[in-house]
């Protein structure tokens, strides 16, 4: 599936955890099924093959911070894609699969701080989605190793 089958194990648990979101509302601070925040996703993903403890809970830049060491140039699938600005991650997502040398990312994204409910999130286009990394090349990203 998606290019996935040289995959370790847990990367594939990892990312068959974000796909089962596709379409959930991004809700700020949200860290469930009801709604995640880009964080909230990833961290969820991570909780599933046992990155991270089951009440760990931090933002986009807490979790590039934990996983910096990690960081590479050319993606591998579940790796996790940071936009930085400044020195800090203000959005994180991971990639998806990688196709004719173009990595695609899933995550939470579209909302911000005013996005609380799920009206809100459909009223701004917020989701959990695939998108090429490419089409948003404008940002500044870090690939981090998952594993």
């Amino acid at each position: 599936m998606l290019g996935w089958e040289k995959l370790d194990p847990l990367r594939e648990l990892f990312l068959r955890t974000l796909w089962a979101y596709l379409g959930t509302p991004y809700i700020w601070g949200g860290d469930d099924p009801s709604g995640f925040d880009c964080s909230g996703l990833v961290i969820e993903g991570l909780k599933t093959i046992g990155r991270v403890p089951r009440e760990f809970d931090t933002t986009a830049d807490g979790l590039y911070r934990k996983f910096l060491p990690g960081a590479g140039a050319w993606p591998t699938p579940s790796d996790l894609a940071f936009r930085v600005a400044s020195g800090r991650a203000v959005h994180v997502e991971a990639v998806a699969m990688l196709e004719n040398e173009t990595a695609y990312t899933i995550g939470a994204s579209g909302g911000g701080s005013r996005t609380n409910t799920p009206a809100d999130a459909w009223k701004q286009n917020a989701y959990v989605r695939v998108r090429p990394l490419e089409w948003r090349a404008h940002h500044d990203w870090v690939i981090c190793s998952l594993i």
